[in-house]
């Protein structure tokens, strides 16, 4: 026989000799010889005789190796579909935390350009007061500076006129979450607030008002010195104080340049004022959304792949 546990079941009489009869009486136990088996049970039959424990022995090992099989695949599976919705979670998370730093840099930009603009409109709009005024130097102001012989700096606020500073708040994060598709992991109701933030009417408004607009009225400023002042006068120079002082009578009559620096103090003092304080209200409203999930999933904790109290 193949080991010392068979040979031991066919003697039986412990002699260490298998007799004749002990041999007959295993052939006879080791089961059916397979040429008097039905075709189904040669099928089936491995070897050249079917014994029906050992057949049945086969057959509760191969169920419980299918049946450890499927549930090695299930479970692996489940673990990896599990582990992906946690990777989501952190990214939302991740997601979450970075739009609300850049939150606060568009709100730290937007009192820094409404603190800029209140300077400059300080300027032209005293510039517009005195325009009519009788003195060669209406169309000079000054500031202080330490560094300046008389610790005053003069210069034309009308030279600085085709300056432009459109409104343009830091997008990076907000764009990068919807360019790499994690968007979605947004809750809905952030990803409406962020669209607001981002893409809203306010937002819209401001670019528009400070980009295109502005950039009209530059226009024309530019377009009335290269059209008409430049062959009226001797020489042109708008960054020389000099020339604002010996062309002032000329300047004040040109009520196109007055026009133009009223409608844009208008422009600034009614619209843009009001559009960045009501877009820097909502920008804090934003924030206090975005700290209150925030909180929410921080409050949860998870268990390796699992969260086990969610809140949503």
């Amino acid at each position: 026989m193949s080991t010392k546990d068979d040979f031991e079941k066919i003697d039986t009489n412990k002699d260490g000799v298998i007799s004749e009869e002990e041999f007959a009486n295993a052939k006879k136990s080791a089961g059916i010889e397979k040429e008097k088996l039905s075709w189904f049970l040669k099928l089936i039959t491995l070897g050249d005789r079917f014994d029906i424990k050992d057949f049945f022995d086969r057959f509760k090992k191969s169920i419980v190796e299918f049946v450890i099989l499927v549930f090695g695949v299930t479970v692996s599976f489940g673990i990896e579909q599990q582990g992906g919705v946690s990777d989501n979670r952190s990214d939302g998370i991740e997601n979450l935390t970075n739009l609300r730093e850049e939150i606060d840099k568009i709100i730290y930009y937007t009192d820094e350009y409404t603190e800029n603009l209140s300077w400059i409109v300080d300027f032209y709009n005293k510039q517009y007061q005195k325009w009519e005024q009788n003195n060669d130097d209406v169309f000079i102001d000054f500031m202080e500076d330490e560094e300046e012989p008389d610790g005053k700096y003069y210069f034309a606020p009308m030279s600085l006129y085709g300056n432009r500073n459109p409104f343009n708040p830091e997008r990076v994060i907000f764009d990068a979450i919807k360019l790499d598709g994690t968007f979605r992991l947004l809750p809905k109701e952030v990803g409406l607030e962020m669209t607001k933030i981002y893409d809203g009417v306010e937002l819209g408004y401001l670019i528009e008002n400070t980009g295109k607009i502005e950039e009209r009225f530059v226009n024309q400023f530019k377009d009335r010195i290269a059209n008409r002042w430049v062959y009226d006068l001797p020489f042109v120079d708008i960054d020389d104080n000099n020339f604002w002082l010996e062309n002032r009578k000329y300047i004040q009559n040109d009520k196109f340049m007055k026009y133009i620096l009223y409608q844009r103090l208008d422009l600034w003092q009614y619209q843009v004022f009001d559009q960045l304080e009501n877009y820097k209200a909502k920008l804090i409203e934003s924030t206090k959304m975005l700290d209150s999930v925030i909180a929410v999933r921080d409050s949860e904790y998870e268990f390796i792949w699992w969260v086990l109290n969610p809140k949503d």
